[in-house]
């Protein structure tokens, strides 16, 4: 069995386990850490909720809004890292990873006029949502925005892999088998995206 699907049951096994014992303090805690970088999918946490919430253990609508601040908690710990830590690191260390000034600044302009589209997108897509609020905090988007677009994009988010869970029962583990492509597909576009930024600044 692959390294990677062997960590993706544990982390399940870790998810569905929190899950039941810390009930909603526990789909809050995962789903901020789900927010955070740490690699733990949503489609292995809120299909369960889902699932628990058909048996009548979690009330939906409940278990729905507390994964959505869940996901507004971590992601603005990933923010704050970004706002207070990411700039001045990048500043002082940036040449070491082929970033300059200029691209911080790039990065400025780009949330300040995509920063909601961007956030609220990202939401949907698997790999890109746990990184995206390290570069909103360096550009230092506007913060109102940031919690209202990171909240209403993992509020759909969440209420449509917690509806499949509670759709497919006991098999609410399949969420992710059917996902887990995208997200594969998504990692690949991302180190696409860093082979091509790399190769672009050795050329210049």
């Amino acid at each position: 069995m692959p390294i990677t699907e062997t960590l993706l049951i544990e982390l399940a096994k870790f998810a569905s386990s929190l899950i039941s014992s810390w009930g909603y303090f526990g789909v809050f805690s995962l789903m901020a850490l789900e927010s955070t970088m740490f690699p733990l999918p949503s489609e292995l946490v809120m299909p369960f909720a889902g699932y628990l919430a058909q048996q009548g253990r979690f009330d939906f609508v409940l278990v729905i809004i507390v994964s959505a601040l869940g996901t507004v908690f971590g992601s603005l710990i990933s923010y704050y890292l970004g706002k207070y830590g990411g700039e001045p690191f990048l500043e002082r260390y940036g040449k070491y990873f082929l970033i300059n000034k200029k691209d911080l600044q790039k990065t400025h302009g780009f949330f300040e006029k995509h920063g909601d589209k961007t956030i609220f997108i990202s939401r949907f897509i698997p790999v890109v949502r746990h990184l995206i609020s390290l570069p909103a905090g360096i550009a230092e988007m506007n913060l109102k925005k940031f919690i209202f677009f990171t909240f209403l994009g993992g509020l759909i988010w969440n209420s449509i892999v917690a509806y499949l869970g509670y759709y497919l029962g006991k098999n609410w583990n399949l969420v992710h088998e059917h996902t887990k492509t995208f997200s594969y597909i998504a990692l690949a576009l991302i180190l696409t995206g860093i082979a091509y930024f790399i190769f672009k600044h050795l050329k210049k």
